[in-house]
């Protein structure tokens, strides 16, 4: 077969790649060999938050007698949970079929690998040979397998993890990033015994501490025990439970628990592509080499998502396929990673966008910044939610927004007006002059950046701070 564009990979970078390159008026294939959504829609994303959104609604029934609602403790039918998370997935992977058969573009089903730059042959159940003008490959990652903890049994992935019939008595979480906080918070909701083993000195290692703290108070809440600095050298599992040996501050220690989940990053999807075949360039870290416009360095093959530079979010792979397809149709789209955000769906949320405080210190800018507490605003008290900040860095000179932090409820939803701000060149004297409704958490936003100018009306403003004109 022929077609104008071939998208190999049919995950959020890749379907949204194969719906805009259609749109602009291209003959496009899209082939995958699983499920269409990829990881995030199947087996990540999607799956995640509803579990997280489940374990929360538990802990608000049960914690709604401080509010003065009595209920009774809740139970869980974690069968029935599990059931209502694959409706949604189910939901979601409809959509995506829908679109893209709406949108006209052709989909195949199998494994992909090159022939050569123009040509794929793909295995399913039957072999075809697709000729292409250009192509997206979009293959996405998969979790990492240490040598010392391979997957099976006892010891889980993420993937296994989310699938579980019942809700574990007890968990070790190997990973303190924000897929290992985020499932260890959910079954510890949900009444699991978890305990982290982190090889850093914070949970949360990509974010400000200032803001991973308030995370690590909720953990001890909940009761998670949590080892930093430590070292994870081997597992031992039979059918009934798995112990792991580890070492924290030159110590050895030993912690035993129905599974083992091992969230220690993420390994792109490249090896049965055939790219050698191809002479493709790969960077230092193993991923694909791209210019501006997810093009490689073969001029007809267009490469996004996890499998090149940049952090392995769903957003930033959708982002890129919108431009990979656009500069395939021949606009003048680019990528500007500048304004991609950063969301951890803790208790309470993280989110983050642009450049942090830190980053701009080491970058030697000239800043200022307003932090504005939740406890403090109205709404997020009536939320029973008052744990938080929103914290903005700006230009000293000009104002305008460099990035920005959020910690408490809402935080996901809360970052868009930040990154709108940061990619339009807004500045903290704009937002202070917009008016945010009453009572909001988006007020929080605003206060923040009243705080930075040296105004905030529900702040004691410190003598030292500097008013931005």
């Amino acid at each position: 077969m022929t077609v104008d564009v071939l998208v190999i990979g049919a995950g959020p970078g890749g379907y949204t790649a194969a719906i805009r390159t259609a749109q602009l008026g291209k003959h496009v294939a899209i082939v995958e060999q699983d499920a269409l959504g990829g990881v995030c829609l199947n087996r990540g994303c999607i799956p995640s938050k509803a579990l997280i959104s489940a374990a929360h609604q538990l802990e608000v029934v049960n914690g709604a007698a401080s509010i003065g609602i009595e209920a009774g403790e809740a139970k869980v039918s974690f069968t029935k949970v599990q059931e209502w998370k694959n409706g949604i997935v189910h939901k979601l992977t409809s959509g995506v079929q829908s679109l893209l058969k709406a949108n006209k573009v052709q989909k195949l089903t199998g494994r992909a690998s090159f022939l050569s730059p123009n040509e794929v042959r793909i295995e399913g159940e039957e072999t075809i040979a697709c000729h292409f003008m250009h192509c997206i490959i979009a293959t996405g990652s998969r979790p990492i397998e240490l040598p010392a903890f391979p997957y099976g049994g006892r010891i889980l992935s993420s993937t296994e993890a989310l699938a579980l019939d019942e809700i574990p008595q007890t968990m070790i979480v190997l990973g303190g990033g924000y897929i290992g906080i985020e499932l260890g918070q959910t079954y510890a909701k949900f009444g699991t015994k978890v305990t982290i083993i982190e090889g850093t000195d914070a949970i949360l290692p990509g974010f400000e501490k200032e803001a991973s703290r308030f995370v690590s108070r909720t953990l001890k809440k909940l009761g998670v025990q949590v080892f930093t600095q430590a070292m994870a050298e081997s597992a031992e599992q039979t059918n009934e439970a798995v112990t792991v040996t580890f070492t924290h501050k030159g110590e050895a220690q030993q912690v035993t628990a129905d599974y083992l989940l091992v969230t220690v990053g993420r390994r792109p999807n490249l090896e049965a592509l055939g790219l050698d075949q191809i002479g493709i360039e790969y960077t230092e870290r193993g991923l694909l080499r791209v210019d501006e416009q997810g093009r490689t360095s073969v001029p007809t093959i267009y490469a996004i998502g996890d499998i090149v530079a940049g952090a392995a979010l769903a957003h930033k792979a959708s982002y890129e396929g919108k431009v990979a397809a656009e500069a395939i149709a021949g606009l003048d789209s680019t990528v500007d990673n500048r304004v991609i955000p950063a969301v951890v769906f803790s208790d309470p949320e993280i989110a983050s966008v642009g450049i942090s405080e830190t980053e701009a210190k080491e970058q030697g800018r000239s800043i200022v910044t307003g932090k504005f507490p939740y406890a403090a605003n109205g709404r997020a008290l009536s939320l029973n939610a008052g744990e938080g900040f929103v914290k903005i860095i700006a230009d000293k000179e000009e104002g305008t927004v460099l990035g920005a932090q959020i910690v408490g409820s809402e935080a996901s939803n809360l970052i868009a007006e930040l990154g709108l701000a940061i990619e339009a060149g807004i500045t903290l004297e704009e937002i202070s002059q917009t008016i945010h409704a009453h009572p909001t958490l988006g007020e929080i936003v605003m206060e923040a950046a009243e705080s930075a100018l040296g105004r905030a009306i529900h702040q004691v403003n410190k003598p030292t701070a500097t008013a931005v004109k």
